[in-house]
């Protein structure tokens, strides 16, 4: 398989079926440790998880093959996928894993590497380690196998460094914020940092059993959320996925916030503040023209980028941004994280409305989204529906439709066998059409 074990998010797959199998999560640990076994000093790895069944199995094949090479593994149980990025830099490691499927259901896994710097690793780092993965990777010395240990204080620290990233002016008192943390990573660390902060706090998803991380709950199943803020009389609501690396706001009166706006809120905020790095925000090709014309009307761009987190991310690094994120709630914000966070970014947001002085319905909403409308069509494994000649000529069509008052997104999901088609204008009915016929016309292709 080689590098093709890696997706757009490190390693991925259902439980028990490769790759997500304990032999391969080994192999995976032994050969990412070569790779990082560099210099003379003693090599360590911060190993992390979310709140997964299988992450315990995931998490003893991951550390035997560690050190089994030599490298000594420091775990930390369940933290939030930023949580460990900043421990692998804070306690100097070579490297940090974080096993989670994110927003996927229970029964998946996944593995995601972080190199001595925090940032997740490069196409070419991930290309041979999956290369040492097919291939054989020498074994430690007796006396060089690595020790494991796990630190208690794993919790406390990345709790602190989140209550560092608010604004020192900024204060939560008298706000009822609910929170949902999807059952996952997030469960204990995010409702404490709220409270501590002065917050008072309704919780909801912060209970994991192994089997019920983002089971009708979290990021993407907002309704538990929607419910709890109305029922309790919440001023805000903040719903973060398994691994709390994603954000999704309701506000007062339970209307959901979504990834567009939330980076609308803080670009501007901090664009005024004189803040905002890079003259304006990046986002992925997914992200509503509302939002690309709502940062213009400020003198800032929209810089864009394919889907997925780790490209956002490149794009900030190579053009001076410490704003970014995706529509779907991933937030990278530079100044406080090398990957996305969600609940620093839900502070961020809370210090921009608290200076605001208004309410969430007030100011979240920065501006009217453009119609849009985004369908998946699931294709054989192996076809490509979108290489027939009637599949481009129907994407022409609708692009030329479109023209100058909308926009057009093909692509090929990067983790299952899905075409997704997105189109947006100022024609709603337009959008409508333009998505169903080339729709049509890719289902055939795909029979």
């Amino acid at each position: 398989m080689g590098s093709g074990y890696f997706g757009t998010d490190g390693i991925r797959g259902l439980t028990n079926q490769a790759p997500m199998t304990a032999a391969v999560a080994m192999r995976v640990g032994m050969a990412a440790g070569k790779y990082f076994l560099r210099g003379s000093h003693k090599h360590r790895v911060v190993v992390g998880k979310d709140t997964r069944l299988s992450g315990y199995m995931l998490e003893n094949a991951m550390v035997a093959g560690f050190t089994a090479v030599g490298m000594d593994v420091v775990q930390v149980g369940p933290m939030p996928t930023p949580a460990v990025a900043l421990l692998t830099r804070s306690m100097r490691a070579d490297l940090g894993v974080m096993i989670s499927a994110s927003h996927n259901p229970y029964m998946d896994n996944g593995i995601k590497l972080f190199g001595p710097d925090g940032y997740k690793l490069s196409d070419s780092d991930e290309a041979a380690i999956g290369a040492l993965i097919d291939g054989e990777v020498p074994l430690a010395q007796p006396q060089d196998i690595g020790r494991a240990r796990r630190i208690e204080d794993a919790r406390g620290r990345y709790i602190h460094a989140v209550k560092a990233s608010l604004p020192e002016h900024i204060r939560l008192d008298g706000l009822k914020i609910a929170i949902d943390c999807a059952n996952g990573a997030a469960y204990n660390s995010s409702p404490t940092a709220l409270w501590e902060l002065g917050a008072e706090v309704v919780a909801v998803g912060v209970a994991p059993n192994g089997r019920n991380i983002n089971d009708k709950c979290g990021s993407t199943h907002p309704q538990l959320l929607q419910e709890t803020v109305v029922s309790s009389g919440a001023d805000i609501g903040i719903a973060l996925d398994g691994d709390a690396d994603r954000l999704i706001i309701v506000d007062e009166h339970g209307h959901i916030i979504d990834g567009d706006q939330i980076m609308a809120v803080i670009g501007i905020a901090w664009h005024r503040t004189g803040r905002l790095r890079g003259g304006g925000v990046v986002a992925t090709v997914m992200s509503n023209l509302g939002l690309e014309r709502c940062l213009a009307a400020e003198g800032l761009r929209l810089e864009r980028t394919k889907v997925g987190d780790r490209y956002v991310l490149d794009a900030m690094r190579q053009g001076g941004y410490n704003v970014g994120g995706e529509q779907s709630g991933h937030m990278i914000l530079a100044d406080h994280a090398t990957t996305g966070d969600g609940t620093m970014a839900a502070l961020q947001l809370l210090a921009a409305m608290i200076d605001a002085g208004k309410c969430a319905s007030e100011f979240l909403r920065q501006f009217e989204p453009v119609p849009q409308l985004l369908r998946n069509i699931v294709y054989r494994r192996g076809d490509k529906p979108l290489d027939a000649a009637a599949v481009k000529a129907a994407i022409a069509e609708g692009e030329a439709r479109l023209a100058d008052n909308g926009r057009l997104v093909i692509r090929t999901s990067g983790t299952e066998p899905k075409i997704r088609v997105m189109a947006e204008g100022d024609d709603a009915a337009l959008v409508e059409q333009v998505v169903a016929d080339i729709c049509g016309v890719v289902e055939e292709a795909s029979k």
